[in-house]
């Protein structure tokens, strides 16, 4: 997989949504996801990681060290089978594999880390198999996402939809037409916070130099494979990368996020577009040995 990654990072994601619903509370019958305290819109690091795994599977189809542990109509059972097929038995003959082999665990996490890109990237449970037969504990992966929040408290407006397709006979008899809803935010920009740590991945997962490549390059593109009518136009519109110049950083991340400033435009009380906004690092707030990126 290359070499390992000797730095650690932070990074800032910037992302808009028009006429869409970014993340579906469905708690709230799909409504966007709002934080009902300050009406600030919400999205959720597992919304987001989706995202970054399909960009991943579609690009590398299933190549080798690049597949994808948590995909969609998969059972992770069925991933689990090959790291039990790489150390000679099945998920019946595992529990009695680990009395000859004490380090039968061990192997087998290294076996995913090795093939699974989202488990080498984002960590994962490995505690699948009926009585915990297969028990890797809880892989803690180097890259972690926050929850994305809005810039501006955001409004979900609901849209009144028709269809000329009736859903039944008995229905047709009595009208031609059907009446369904949608919900949307008009605009809003989001904004969320990583971090990677090159510790964890010299330790744990091997989380290499490619793979960061990799992983900003999803970041980056991760709506554009991913468009549907009910997401409406989303779209990545800035990744500030932070790079230190030491595994265990140079200084704590919340003076770097903190230098990302984001503001509206004068003038401007609803934004409608990025264009409405202004992104702005303040550089005298970075230390000189933290090398700041703008990816897009």
């Amino acid at each position: 997989m290359g070499e390992t990654i000797k730095n650690r990072y932070e990074f800032v994601i910037l992302f808009d949504v028009e006429n869409g619903n970014p993340n579906g509370d469905p708690d709230a019958g799909n409504l966007p996801r709002i934080d009902p305290e300050s009406g600030y819109g919400l999205v959720t690091d597992v919304c987001l990681k989706r995202k970054i795994r399909n960009y991943v599977q579609a690009v590398k189809e299933e190549q080798e060290g690049f597949q994808i542990y948590i995909k969609e109509d998969v059972p992770l059972n069925r991933s689990d089978g090959l790291a039990c097929r790489y150390v000679g038995t099945d998920e019946k003959g595992l529990k009695d594999a680990k009395k000859s082999d004490p380090d039968i665990d061990l192997k087998i996490r290294d076996f995913m880390c090795r093939n699974f890109f989202d488990i080498r990237t984002f960590g994962a449970v490995m505690t699948t198999f009926v009585k915990a037969a297969l028990n890797c504990g809880q892989v803690r992966g180097p890259v972690q996402l926050g929850f994305a929040r809005s810039i501006d408290p955001i409004v979900s407006q609901e849209v009144t939809i028709t269809r000329v397709a009736i859903t039944t006979e008995k229905d047709a008899e009595g009208k031609q037409t059907e009446m369904g809803r949608k919900n949307i935010v008009p605009y809003a920009l989001y904004r969320t916070e990583g971090f990677i740590s090159a510790n964890l991945a010299r330790k744990v997962t091997g989380f290499s130099e490619e793979d960061l490549e990799l992983l900003w390059e999803a970041i980056i593109n991760m709506f554009e494979i991913d468009h549907s009518a009910a997401r409406g136009k989303m779209s990545v519109r800035e990744l500030i990368v932070f790079k230190h110049s030491k595994e265990l950083g140079d200084c704590p991340a919340y003076k770097l996020f903190d230098a990302v400033k984001i503001r509206k435009k004068e003038g401007v009380e609803y934004p409608r577009a990025y264009s409405d906004y202004e992104v702005a690092v303040d550089s005298s707030a970075i230390p000189e040995t933290v090398e700041m990126t703008r990816k897009i």
